[in-house]
C-alpha cells in the first residue's frame, strides 16, 4: 500500500508543478486543505507583516495570483522529487524574466491527500 500512496504524492507534486507553471490558480488551489498554511522567503520580504506565513484559500490565491500577474513568464523547473506518504520535496529551478535563476526547495506536508503546509527554501 505504501507504493500506491507514493505514486498518489508523486501525482500531487506533478500536478502541483503543472498548476505553477500554467497558471492555473484553480488546480493549484484544489490541492491545497482549505486552511492550509504557506511560508515563503519571498513573502516575508512582500509582506513583512505576514513573517512569511499566510493561511487560507483566500490568503494563498490573493499571493499567486499577483505573482502570476507579475511574472507571467515565470517558471518551474523540476530538478527532482522525493516523496513518500506524509511529505513531498520539489527541488526546481525558478525561473523569471529580468530575475536571476534561483534554486528553490519546497517542502509539502500532505494530509488526506491534501496540502497542509508548505515551505519555501531558497539556495
Amino acid at each position: 500500500m505504501g507504493n500506491k500512496l507514493n505514486m498518489d504524492t508523486l501525482q500531487l507534486a506533478n500536478n502541483w508543478l503543472d498548476a505553477f507553471n500554467t497558471k492555473n490558480i484553480n488546480a493549484l488551489l484544489s490541492l491545497y486543505d482549505i486552511n492550509a498554511q504557506h511560508y515563503s522567503p519571498k513573502l516575508k520580504i512582500a509582506k513583512p507583516q505576514t513573517n512569511g506565513f499566510i493561511s487560507g484559500h483566500d490568503e494563498l490565491r490573493e499571493w499567486w495570483q499577483g505573482a502570476f500577474e507579475r511574472l507571467p513568464q515565470l517558471y518551474y523547473e523540476n530538478k527532482n522529487i522525493v516523496c513518500n506518504n506524509e511529505f513531498v520535496f520539489i527541488e526546481y529551478l525558478r525561473q523569471a524574466p529580468g530575475e536571476a535563476d534561483l534554486m528553490v526547495g519546497e517542502v509539502l506536508e500532505i494530509k488526506n491527500g491534501k496540502i497542509i503546509f508548505s515551505r519555501v527554501y531558497h539556495s
